[in-house]
């Protein structure tokens, strides 16, 4: 069986998850904005799953809204925050998920949005004094800043940003894809205004996400037709992918802390054994601020660097050159570029969760040992 190191790009969906959501295939068919008994079945799980995704964040149950994805939320948030919020200006990072930055160029060639994108160091940290000097403004802003950078594990201080963006009198919104299901949030007391999730991060179907929406900074809908989820976002809602996003939550939440203890010990182990096995290995990233489930190894210059992720496939060993997103593309990760990564260096991402295995760990260090050096 293939070691499976690419959870940042999506989790497999649990046995348990998978049992759960086809048992209400066969016994939650009603729509559920209709009234009858069916209807009001599928009415009752979406809402307990709400209740409960809620209470974990902190949040109101009125302030989640369901998705399919953090990039549906994103730009709903991004697109809808000038016409609701009078949003003139968004500052963001040139790290962000392509969903942010795509938008951004969009809203600024298309609208006139002022797009401000902070400067990053070579570790990808993001400068927040530079953000404290931008804030407050004349011009209304949106703060858009990822939780967990997804291709180097970066984390943000959420708390120190969303209490300048509430000094300043500036929304803020944050990306939280790679921390939903790795990191304990509460929302109630945050300050932040927008935070999206999707739920195959997390051992979740893929199709299903959520978005938290604060109940000051009221959007109006980016779908509309149907009405639902309270005029937010029309559509039949994704009863089976909620039902599964549900469960999902409450494992991760209910088991977090050993999970978080795992990851730890995996990621430790890799880093420990590449640096004995390997000259000139190079870690991407902050050093005393990452996310336990990501490792991003930059590999020194090597006349099989080009193929060493392909070379890993073939011996089963599953890893990412970067987001998956853009793991099609021939051009350079955009993040990679931004911290000013050596064009002759190989990065490969390594990716984790609570699944993964030390023997796996031991499998892909001898792998990389029979590519590079054997």
């Amino acid at each position: 069986m293939a070691v499976y190191l690419d959870h940042a790009a999506t989790t497999p969906i649990l046995e348990d998850i998978a049992k759960e959501i086809y048992q209400a295939m066969l016994d939650c068919n009603g729509n559920p904005s209709s009234t009858h008994q069916y209807g009001r079945l599928s009415r009752t799980k979406i809402e307990s799953a709400r209740a409960e995704i809620a209470h974990i964040l902190g949040a109101s149950t009125g302030e989640i809204f369901f998705t399919s994805c953090a990039t549906e939320a994103n730009n709903m948030i991004l697109n809808r925050a000038p016409i609701d919020l009078g949003v003139a200006r968004i500052i963001s990072s040139p790290l962000e998920h392509h969903c942010i930055l795509h938008t951004l160029e969009r809203l600024e060639h298309e609208q006139g949005i002022e797009v401000v994108l902070l400067d990053v160091n070579h570790e990808g940290r993001v400068n927040i004094e530079s953000l404290e000097e931008l804030l407050p403004s004349n011009k209304k802003t949106l703060v858009s800043l990822m939780h967990v950078n997804n291709e180097l594990g970066n984390v943000l201080d959420l708390e120190r940003v969303a209490a300048l963006c509430n000094e300043g009198a500036a929304y803020f919104h944050t990306d939280a894809a790679q921390g939903v299901g790795k990191f304990a949030y509460n929302l109630e007391t945050l300050g932040a205004h927008f935070l999206t999730a999707s739920g195959h991060k997390f051992h979740a179907p893929k199709g299903i996400g959520f978005m938290y929406m604060r109940h000051d900074a009221q959007l109006k809908p980016w779908l509309t037709g149907g009405a639902q989820e309270r005029n937010i976002r029309s559509g039949t809602e994704n009863l089976h992918g909620i039902i599964g996003i549900h469960k999902a939550m409450m494992q991760a939440y209910d088991h977090l802390d050993d999970r978080v203890t795992h990851l730890q010990q995996i990621k430790s182990h890799l880093k420990k054994e590449l640096r004995d096995r390997f000259d000139d290995i190079m870690f991407n990233g902050t050093e005393n601020s990452q996310s336990p489930h990501i490792l991003s190894v930059s590999f020194p210059p090597s006349a099989k660097n080009d193929m060493l992720d392909m070379l890993l496939d073939m011996d089963g060993i599953l890893v990412s050159g970067g987001s998956a997103c853009s793991s099609g593309s021939v051009k350079a990760s955009h993040v990679l570029e931004a911290i000013g990564s050596p064009s002759d260096r190989k990065t490969i991402r390594f990716s984790f969760s609570h699944v993964t295995q030390m023997d796996e760990i031991n499998k892909t260090v001898q792998a990389l040992e029979n590519i590079l050096l054997g």
